[in-house]
């Protein structure tokens, strides 16, 4: 009973409030723009990144915060986690695509590392 309630929960709750997923882009440079049902990434590569939105799901981007919405759960968690994956967080300086209040734990560089041992 407790995967079928659930199931049935979610596509309630997904066609009277809808689910959302927020993204966060961060670095000099990256850029995000929505266009239809293409989101336009500028990621630090040497060529700009389009990606398709699946089927029920709609993107919204203010400055640099990327908000995808839909009713189905699944389909909206996987589009975040596919946009997500283009450009992970890294562990340095930080820059990447993060979900909203995901904590990316920083390491020291070399030069802190030198740094301390002296």
């Amino acid at each position: 009973m407790g995967l079928t309630h659930k199931l049935v929960i979610n596509m309630i709750t997904g066609v009277t409030a809808g689910f959302s997923k927020q993204l966060e882009i961060i670095g000099v440079g990256f850029k995000v723009a929505v266009a239809g049902s293409k989101i336009n990434l500028d990621l630090g590569f040497s060529h700009p990144v389009t990606f398709e939105l699946p089927k029920g799901v709609e993107a919204k981007a203010e400055k640099n915060i990327l908000t995808l919405s839909g009713p189905d759960k699944q389909v909206v968690g996987q589009a975040a986690a596919a946009i997500r994956k283009l450009r992970k967080p890294e562990p340095y300086k930080g820059k990447g695509i993060r979900y909203v209040g995901e904590a990316v734990r920083q390491k020291a560089g070399k030069a802190a590392k030198a740094a301390g041992a002296k």
